[in-house]
């Protein structure tokens, strides 16, 4: 029989439609097969209940604990008493503590946890039982990003997060078996502070090239634009990218093409951008079930984006399905798209002459997208990219 492991995830790890989401997915899919998973998860959107039925068919067991953002925001403020990161706060929930003592109790031979904010349930070692974590991303450099671009006060608490994030994750990857981040620079960043003194290794994001496909998607008129970004649109750094796109790239092209559009595709925009929405030929859809009408139907995927952690999925789909991509190199972080598979922009005024090139290169961008769908292939197989967690998991005896 199986043995039986520990999976917490601070988000739903299904549907994955959004970038943690689609590497705990992935990672929970593939536990499964060598485990009896017990999972444990929040759902911050309550649309995504409706999948609790069909993770709890993959895993021993799960528990799924809605999550009121509101109220978890105002459970924040705590860190300012207990000197922790807010994001610990944030995640702090009695259901979900005891459901996870109620799994420790059982007989697991690991427990793996997705995200640092959920390791302060497992902190507490259990003789003999492993304890993994993927970090993902270091999130302590995202914080630190911000205070960097922001006014006071949020300048002060994005700084005091980054602070006490760091010291957390170091602290965390001391007492980890094994943990990971999602790219080289990540693990880099980790690895660099003086005090770790266990190495975080690292395993790469995958595409599912089946899925991501161009060959499955017919025309859709519908879908039809000149650009196209795909991404949370409630995230921070894809708002702040999207706006100064906007604000600086679109007005060249418009002047060029006034009849080109602009699709903003993703889940919960922020007021600022739905307020773009039937403004320039700017199309701002909300969630959508299923992107890939979008991607086939934009002659260009962008991914602007200034602030950038880990490696980004929305590049790597639009690369899958054979689209150009013009990007930032914040974007591009731990992608290693080799030339001719992207075009990236050193700065925002680069971009309206790289975009403007491609749409009147129809040559160019087929073959920047045959390039780019060719290196998915080749070196961006989910089967290959787990491989090293793989690796570690034999080596502790797993």
């Amino acid at each position: 029989m199986k043995p039986e492991v520990l999976f917490l995830a601070h988000r739903i790890p299904y549907p994955p439609d959004k970038g943690d989401k689609i590497r705990s997915w992935r990672l929970l899919q593939h536990l499964t097969q060598r485990f009896r998973v017990h999972l444990a998860c929040f759902a911050d959107d309550s649309r995504d209940l409706v999948h609790k039925a069909f993770l709890e068919s993959l895993c021993e067991s799960g528990t799924v604990i809605p999550l009121n953002p509101q109220m978890a925001r105002m459970r924040s403020v705590k860190s300012f008493v207990t000197g922790e990161p807010f994001s610990f706060q944030y995640f702090r929930d009695t259901r979900m503590a005891a459901a996870v003592n109620t799994a420790r109790a059982r007989p697991l031979a690991a427990e793996i946890v997705f995200s640092s904010a959920m390791t302060p349930y497992i902190e507490a070692p259990i003789a003999g039982r492993k304890r993994i974590v993927d970090f993902c991303d270091a999130d302590s450099e995202k914080w630190r990003q911000y205070a960097e671009n922001a006014s006071p006060p949020m300048a002060w608490l994005y700084a005091r997060e980054a602070e006490t994030l760091a010291h957390a994750e170091t602290r965390i990857a001391n007492w980890a078996d094994a943990s990971f981040a999602v790219s080289a620079e990540e693990s880099a960043v980790f690895n660099a502070r003086k005090d770790v003194r266990r190495e975080v290794g690292w395993f790469a994001n995958g595409v599912d090239t089946d899925y991501f496909d161009p060959a499955c998607m017919e025309a859709d008129e519908a879908c039809a634009s000149d650009a196209v970004f795909v991404g949370a649109m409630d995230y921070r750094a894809n708002v702040e990218g999207v706006l100064d796109f906007v604000a600086s790239v679109w007005p060249h092209i418009r002047a060029q093409k006034p009849d080109a559009r602009f699709a903003i595709v993703g889940a919960n925009p922020a007021a600022k951008i739905k307020a773009l929405n039937g403004k320039d030929g700017v199309i701002v859809t909300g969630r959508v079930v299923d992107v890939r009408p979008w991607l086939a139907g934009a002659k260009v995927a962008i991914a602007p984006l200034r602030v950038a952690r880990g490696v980004q999925n929305k590049v790597l789909e639009a690369m899958a399905m054979e689209k150009a991509v013009v990007a930032s190199p914040a974007a591009m972080t731990g992608i290693a798209a080799p030339a001719g598979a992207a075009l990236v922009s050193e700065a925002l005024d680069e971009m309206p002459h790289a975009i403007l090139g491609l749409l009147d290169d129809q040559g160019q961008r087929r073959a920047i997208g045959a390039a780019a769908r060719r290196f998915v292939m080749d070196q961006r197989q989910w089967a290959d990219a787990l491989s090293p967690f793989d690796r570690a998991l034999t080596a502790l005896g797993l």
